[in-house]
């Protein structure tokens, strides 16, 4: 008896340990990692999110808000088991700059679009309610949302290229200055200090105590942009990820890198940026058409080329992720419509086919160990109408998935098409 009772009050201390492991993964209302693997609620999280990078806008009450057409997407959404959302922040700069999002969030360093700001709590407080999280992204390599080139423009090294005017060659010239301008990270560091540091004005709940967040990104698609920036790019990356950590315990931090791809083509610099201890898990991107895998004329034919490169692609980087348990999201990939058409009453037979295939390797936990943990595919169109008469967006015309650089249908999900029930079923799957 009485070794049987020194062998209970043993194994209590084992016993007290395991109910609050168990309570704090439950109670705490923000996904985690454990293991290399997304924890919501307690419980494992796979997703089938998208791209809605204008939700901010959308959300606003000025030009471009519409807040009926954003309870409908959202709620549309959610019917067909989309809870995750990868949006930007805000673009930056002047409005009336070609191919740039507009309205813009910082107009000028430090001075905000309040309009845009009260759209970015708006949008928030709403997925909350529906029990959704967005990965917001704070920078931007591309001229779409100003980022390096604004930044660089307002630390005086000269008008930024516009690679729809000036040319793709001018613009990543200029950009390239980035990871060298200590002045233009300067004034990137305070932006994200005054967007972390916000308290929702609907919610009245601080930025960083929000778990309708569920990531901070550093940028959409960060570049090095030249083998000489190596070195300054990962130390960059490595020093905001410990900026976003000091000033948030809560949320998760990601690069928004596109993969080997966006790393000059270099894996280990690849490695090296999200082997950082700040860096919770790791982002790739994927794009068949802008990659040369298919062509306009060969959708169809070159699909399995696709299909084939798409998993070599994720496979090379998945063999990090293992090294380091960190779970790899691939959170941009598009599709372009059947016969590269615009039009949302056009058909997106192999796009389904495609997507399918993306869905089921995540779905196939033998696969990655469960680490290929989700992705976003780009980008949600849903209700909104192109323009019947301009093929690129003009200010005043709907959102869609497609920024203003590209088609407006191009590689966008409208809530008619048939992907719709292709991501409702892989949603389910994965549940």
């Amino acid at each position: 008896m009485l070794k049987q009772t020194i062998l209970l009050l043993s194994f209590i201390p084992f016993l007290f340990s395991c109910s609050v492991k168990g309570t704090s993964a439950k109670s705490s209302p923000f996904i985690g990692v454990e293991k290399g693997h997304f924890i919501r609620d307690g419980n494992p999280y796979y997703y089938i999110g998208t791209n809605f990078w204008y939700g901010a806008i959308l959300a606003s009450e000025g030009e471009g808000g519409n807040r009926q057409r954003l309870h409908k997407e959202l709620d549309f959404l959610q019917s067909i088991g989309v809870d995750n959302l990868r949006i930007l922040v805000g673009s930056d700069g002047l409005q009336g700059v070609t191919a740039k999002v507009e309205p813009t969030l910082q107009i000028a360093p430090g001075v905000y679009n309040d309009t845009i700001l009260a759209g970015l709590d708006y949008l928030l407080a709403e997925m909350r309610k529906r029990k959704m999280v967005a990965v917001l992204y704070l920078n931007n390599s591309w001229e779409w949302s100003g980022g390096y080139g604004q930044y660089l423009e307002w630390a005086g090294y000269g008008k930024a290229p516009v690679p729809a005017v000036d040319g793709w060659p001018a613009y990543m010239d200029y950009v390239k200055q980035y990871m060298q301008s200590d002045s233009a990270k300067t004034l990137f560091a305070s932006y994200l200090k005054d967007i972390l540091t916000r308290v929702n004005r609907y919610t009245h709940i601080k930025y960083v105590d929000d778990p309708a967040i569920m990531s901070w990104q550093i940028g959409n698609e960060p570049r090095a942009f030249s083998d000489q920036n190596k070195e300054p790019f990962a130390a960059w990356i490595s020093s905001v990820a410990a900026l976003i950590k000091s000033l948030d315990k809560n949320h998760l931090v990601s690069t928004g890198s596109e993969g080997k791809h966006g790393c000059e083509d270099d894996l280990a610099l690849f490695e090296k940026i999200h082997a950082d201890k700040n860096i919770d898990y790791m982002n790739i991107h994927i794009w068949p058409y802008n990659w040369g895998w298919v062509t306009k004329d060969s959708l169809q034919e070159k699909l399995d080329v696709a299909e084939r490169n798409t998993k070599q692609y994720i496979n090379e980087h998945l063999s990090i992720a293992k090294k380091y348990q960190k779970s790899l999201v691939l959170e941009e990939f598009g599709f372009p419509r059947d016969h590269f058409q615009f039009s949302k009453s056009t058909t997106t037979h192999v796009r389904d086919d495609y997507y399918k295939y993306v869905f089921n390797l995540i779905a196939d936990k033998t696969f990655s160990d469960g680490l290929f943990a989700g992705c976003n595919f780009w980008g949600w169109g849903g209700f909104a109408n192109p323009s019947a008469t301009h093929v690129f967006w003009q200010k005043g015309d709907e959102y869609t998935g497609d920024p203003a650089q590209e088609e407006q249908g191009l590689n966008s999900v409208f809530a008619t098409d048939s992907t719709v029930g292709i991501i409702k079923t892989a949603n389910r799957n994965l549940k």
